[in-house]
């Protein structure tokens, strides 16, 4: 009530500073100002008797004018005389004022026009000065614009003639002069003018930039911000609207008069409307009163749509019902919110308190009852109260969300915990899992079906995506908590770039991918973690693997002579721009394509973070549809030779090395252990040598090329290969090693900076037995060649006595039916019982001879012993067996021991003497450019292709013997080949192999 009363006391006293003082009045179509002095603020009204000519449009300055009556102004002219019989405010007729002005030195005056209805022309001493719309004397046509007008007229005369035509054919409620007119100075009139005009156009900007925040808070917020906000926003545009079509009329709208009156009655209608939706939806109210607002709402616009305008006046029972219940409803339910609490209701209060205000005031001027120039107050203090209640629950919404940020803050360092300390647990266990699947998968004992092994593998592909996801995790912490230690030094791109082409190969899967590298081989060094940089292209490579089903992914770079720029172009999906804006932040994933499903969306903000890290920036350029390339800078290493890149960090401290590992040449034995030590850097390779040679012969490659052409000429006990290589990184020199070589055969140690568990499972899937990461530890790296190659001495030494005691496994009943073939000869043919005796007896001696146990012997011992087993069976199966040789033999040609003679034997027992009818086995031994082919056929009963298989492999030794397999492994162990097997059933055999010349 205090608020109301302010308001109030505000108002009056708004309407006694602008109150016009006394002054003469008109009487019986005169008014006498000659006393009056005419201030520069100061217009007073022309109001009182004038003279009045209805039905007609009377001459200025006439002389002769008659059947005039006195008439009161401002008033509506049907109170006095009637123009229509049907319409009473409708006709014409001419008002005509003396005014008597004061003998003073002002020359120039104005006349002020607030409400003319609805068509008029104004002449002063009988010259045309000023008009609105058009009069007329008949209904035809209609008025368009409306409001307050003025004119300003100068003269030196002391008598002034007003003579207005007035005519009215458009509003049935009202006609003629039904407002005061006003004279004073130009000044006065202009300033009166001006400052009404000025009042409403300051106040529809105040409400329609509020309107405008509003609804940008709305729009905006993204759904943060309730629907009050846009209905306040509404309310303003509504209101302000209506303010300018209002009072002055600043905006004439080119719709008839009655159109105006009818759209200004609908706007303030709506104003109420939504004043009362906007106090629903933010006191999130249900109430049946609201409803039959909204249905008497809607009866009311469509009554003054539809409803004649003379009519109108059936309307006020209804907008006076609708704006009581409207108030009693505004009133009601912000008080019960004020009692209950609601935040920041007593501004609602206010607002709907000067929003109240405002109407009941403007009733009353609509009405007659007050007559006062335009008042802003009550506008600008309910935007004021809205702007409070704004401001004090920012200042809430401000407080609430510093308390919320301190929660957020403990509990994302507390989801950073959770997190890193999840991805350690999680580490152990699923590093179980690949390692069991892995072995599983490789373990040639396991008889695994096809659907068994694909499981398997995709056990290991989603275990390897999973195991990538856990490094994500923990690196995005480590950065986060700027934890992250750099080891920045120079390092090469080429052997970064095909190492990790080559860890990519397992995650290509199915796809039809190429990946290609181009990277000259004179390209500098960079300034880099070797670590962190392979990282990110990995991740990057793994990003376009990721959405590139089919094309190629290339890797290429360039440089300016300061900076490196290296590229990974794709041919994938590509990226659209929108998405392209928010790619490198963190848990981002584009989850309109069907490829990003998989992944937390951290590896491109980690791969951003770490090239920033190293002086860096990340890049990206893409079409959709098209394909993506990623790019990173990084600086290029100054004043670099190659003895300073990456061989440095080889060992962690080199003086703890073994001194047993420095004796003398002449202390150690002859026979030392041969190493191969493949590495692009010289100085790693100084190292390597430094730390072996003493104890074993050690040969060096510079890179894998090298590498492969030692394996064929020299036998190696151990290989230490470098990962980072250029052209054959160690991952593929790896996989190519282990097609000739088995883990045991040869031992491989892969070295590199990077000990990840992504490289270390690319190096033990690409056939590595250990993996060793930079630095490394001199006594570490020296008992682990020890351990290898000590094993791999004792499977060498296993493989030779296997041999032997393969030949020593003479079957009892061979030697059973021998010994019984040589007793019956006895009685029968003693030249054959000697020589079968011989043969017998050379059968035995080279069985159990001691070269069996060396890698090679002459192959015409290899041919005497296998000679001396055809001579024995045939005798003992006559023309069942028959034998063909076809040897081109060569002095000095060397074969693993037993190899020929195993092969002979299993053609013999398992191939023709299957039949009844027998067969024949052929040996052949022919000359090719720089090999020998060593073949044995036979037409027995052959095998199925699951045989074959069956006999190579190593998992049957325990049932078939372990003849064919261990001749298997020691030809690809010595000539990187093994044996060629071509069975069908029912047709015979064919067993091949070849041996190069090797002399000795």
């Amino acid at each position: 009530m205090l608020f109301l009363l302010g308001l109030t006391l505000f108002r009056i006293a708004w309407i006694v500073s602008h109150q016009v003082p006394e002054h003469p009045q008109a009487k019986r179509g005169i008014v006498d100002l000659q006393d009056w002095r005419f201030g520069e603020n100061d217009a007073i009204t022309l109001d009182g008797e004038w003279m009045f000519y209805p039905n007609e449009f009377v001459i200025p300055a006439s002389r002769s004018l008659k059947g005039g009556q006195f008439i009161d102004v401002p008033s509506s002219w049907e109170k006095t005389v009637q123009l229509s019989e049907t319409m009473p405010t409708f006709g014409y007729g001419t008002y005509k004022l003396t005014i008597l002005l004061p003998p003073t030195n002002e020359k120039l005056y104005g006349l002020r026009f607030k409400k003319m209805i609805s068509a008029s022309k104004v002449f002063i001493n009988g010259e045309l000065v000023a008009w609105q719309n058009e009069p007329v004397q008949l209904d035809k046509g209609y008025a368009t614009e409306r409001g307050p007008f003025m004119v300003l007229f100068p003269t030196d005369q002391q008598e002034v003639e007003l003579v207005i035509h007035v005519s009215n054919y458009d509003v049935p409620f009202f006609g003629g002069i039904v407002d005061s007119i006003k004279i004073g100075s130009s000044y006065s009139i202009l300033n009166e003018s001006k400052k009404s005009i000025t009042l409403q156009i300051v106040v529809c900007m105040i409400y329609l930039l509020h309107s405008l925040y509003a609804f940008c808070i709305y729009f905006f917020g993204k759904g943060k911000y309730k629907r009050e906000v846009f209905y306040y926003g509404l309310l303003l545009i509504i209101s302000g609207f209506a303010i300018l079509i209002d009072d002055d009329i600043v905006l004439q709208l080119p719709t008839p008069v009655e159109w105006d009156y009818k759209l200004l009655l609908m706007l303030f209608l709506a104003t109420l409307f939504v004043t009362v939706t906007f106090i629903k939806h933010l006191f999130e109210l249900s109430s049946r009163m609201y409803n039959a607002l909204v249905g008497l709402f809607v009866l009311l616009i469509v009554g003054t749509l539809i409803l004649p305008f003379h009519l109108y006046t059936y309307l006020g029972v209804g907008i006076a019902l609708f704006y009581g219940v409207g108030l009693f409803f505004l009133f009601i339910q912000t008080i019960k919110a004020v009692s209950t609490g609601f935040p920041d209701a007593i501004f609602i209060l206010l607002f709907i308190t000067s929003y109240t205000s405002n109407i009941l005031w403007g009733t009353a001027i609509k009405l007659g009852f007050s007559n006062i120039p335009y008042y802003p107050f009550d506008f600008i203090i309910a935007i004021i109260m809205i702007g409070l209640l704004l401001v004090n629950r920012h200042i809430r919404v401000a407080k609430l969300n510093d308390l919320q940020t301190l929660e957020l803050q403990k509990a994302d360092k507390m989801k950073d915990d959770f997190l890193i300390n999840t991805s350690h647990e999680l580490r152990n266990p699923l590093h179980g899992i690949l390692n069991i699947t892995h072995s599983l998968l490789m373990d040639e004992r396991e008889q695994l079906s096809a659907e068994q092994r694909k499981s398997l593998q995709l056990l290991l592909r989603v275990g390897k995506q999973m195991s990538f996801t856990i490094n994500d995790l923990m690196d995005s912490t480590r950065i986060k908590e700027q934890k992250l230690q750099l080891n920045i030094q120079p390092v090469r791109l080429q052997s970064i770039a095909s190492a990790v082409l080559d860890m990519m190969e397992f995650v290509i899967y199915d796809k039809k991918l190429e990946l290609q590298m181009d990277i000259p081989n004179d390209f500098p060094a960079i300034q880099a973690d070797e670590n962190r940089l392979l990282q990110i292209l990995f991740n990057l490579l793994h990003n376009a693997v990721k959405f590139t089903d089919e094309g190629t992914i290339t890797l290429y770079a360039k440089h300016d002579g300061q900076m490196a720029t290296i590229s990974i172009h794709d041919t994938g999906i590509g990226i659209d721009d929108e998405f392209q804006k928010k790619i490198f932040n963190r848990y981002v994933q584009d989850n309109t394509n069907t490829a990003a499903i998989g992944g937390i969306g951290v590896g491109l903000s980690i791969c951003k973070e770490l090239v920033e890290l190293q002086g860096g920036k990340i890049s990206l350029t893409s079409k959709s549809g098209v394909g993506s390339t990623f790019s990173i800078t990084l600086p290029l290493s100054e004043n670099v030779n190659e003895n300073n890149v990456q061989g440095q960090f080889l060992l962690d401290n080199e003086m703890l090395i073994d001194p047993r590992w420095q004796s003398d040449e002449e202390s150690v034995l002859v026979n030392k252990p041969r190493v191969l030590v493949v590495d692009d850097d010289a100085v790693n390779l100084h190292v390597l040598r430094r730390l072996f040679q003493p104890l074993y012969f050690v040969t060096t490659a510079m890179n894998g090329k090298e590498a492969l052409q030692l394996v064929d000429e020299f036998v190696f006990d151990i290989a230490i290969i470098d990962v980072m290589m250029p052209h054959l990184s160690g991952y593929e020199l790896t996989k190519l090693i282990r097609k000739r070589f088995s883990l045991s055969e040869l031992p491989i140690i892969l070295l590199t900076a990077r000990s990840q568990p992504e490289d270390i499972l690319t190096g033990y899937l690409a056939g590595a037995n250990d993996y060793v990461a930079k630095p490394m530890n001199a006594l570490s790296m020296q008992s682990r060649v020890q351990v290898w190659t000590s094993l791999r001495q004792a499977v060498k030494e296993q493989s030779r006595m296997e041999a032997a005691w393969l030949q020593a496994q003479i079957q009892p009943h061979f030697l059973y039916n021998t010994l019984n073939t040589i007793a019956s000869l006895a009685d029968i043919d003693a030249t054959r019982m000697t020589r079968l005796l011989n043969e017998f007896g050379n059968y035995l001696r080279k069985s159990f001879h001691t070269q069996n146990i060396d890698d090679v012997i002459p192959l015409t011992d290899e041919l005497s012993l296998t000679k001396s087993y055809v001579y024995i069976e045939q005798e003992r199966f006559g023309e069942r067996l028959k034998v063909r040789w076809e040897i081109d033999e060569k002095e000095g040609l060397f074969i693993p021991p037993l190899a020929l003679q195993t092969i002979v034997e299993n053609a013999v027992s398992h191939g023709v003497l299957k039949r009844v009818e027998g067969g024949t086995v052929v040996i052949r031994i022919k000359r090719a450019d720089t090999y020998y082919d060593v073949i044995v056929e036979d037409d027995g009963i052959g095998m199925s292709i699951e045989q074959v298989q069956q006999l190579m492999s190593d998992a049957t030794k325990e049932e078939k013997g372990i003849g064919v397999a261990n001749t298997q492994r020691r030809l690809r162990r010595l000539y990187g080949k093994g044996l060629v097997i071509e069975s069908e059933r029912g047709i015979g055999t064919t067993v091949k192999f070849q041996i190069p010349y090797i002399e000795s």
